[in-house]
């Protein structure tokens, strides 16, 4: 049974996908430092200052403090941990077949939005789709999931490439 903790969380199921990718770190020896906050609920924090496009200090209360996502989220980000989580998702994703990437897209064009406001910060709790499926478009739109997206769409190239020369050949 799929049970999500608050709207647009992770399900148990999705955190199952991604928790191997998250390693805690360990507490020192003598005991100082910060406590630390379990990733799943730091994730969730993230995954939500991604699908809404606030500003970090906007993360209700319900989620670590934003500085904790915030720091969590720059060195996940630096060590490539947060592409592979992203990559994670799309697969699931795929394999759902709710994503095809081969004939997925990257719209190149650039519209201007009203008074230069991001389009993700113009979304409010109304207007946002409650599916996860489309918190996760949300996610996949900003910056990072861009990156991500572009990164597998090339690789899938690849691979469909070197299938059809295969076929070729073997036409022969």
């Amino acid at each position: 049974m799929i049970v999500m903790s608050r709207l647009g969380d992770l399900t148990n199921e999705q955190w199952d996908l991604l928790c191997d990718l998250l390693v805690e770190p360990e507490a020192r020896d003598d005991g100082k430092g910060r406590p630390r906050v379990n990733s799943r609920s730091i994730l969730d924090g993230i995954l939500w200052i991604l699908r809404t496009g606030a500003p970090w200090i906007d993360l209700p209360d319900r989620y670590p403090a934003y500085q904790t996502c915030h720091r969590r989220f720059q060195e996940w980000r630096k060590n490539g941990t947060l592409d592979k989580i992203l990559e994670a998702l799309l697969h699931d994703l795929e394999i759902r077949g709710k994503m095809d990437l081969s004939t997925c897209f990257i719209d190149g064009t650039f519209v201007p939005g009203k008074k230069g406001a991001y389009v993700l910060a113009k979304l409010n709790g109304e207007r946002v789709q409650k599916s996860w499926l489309s918190s996760t478009k949300m996610v996949l739109l900003s910056p990072p999931g861009l990156k991500v997206l572009r990164r597998m769409k090339v690789s899938s190239r690849k691979v469909q490439s070197s299938a059809k020369k295969s076929k070729a050949k073997s036409k022969i």
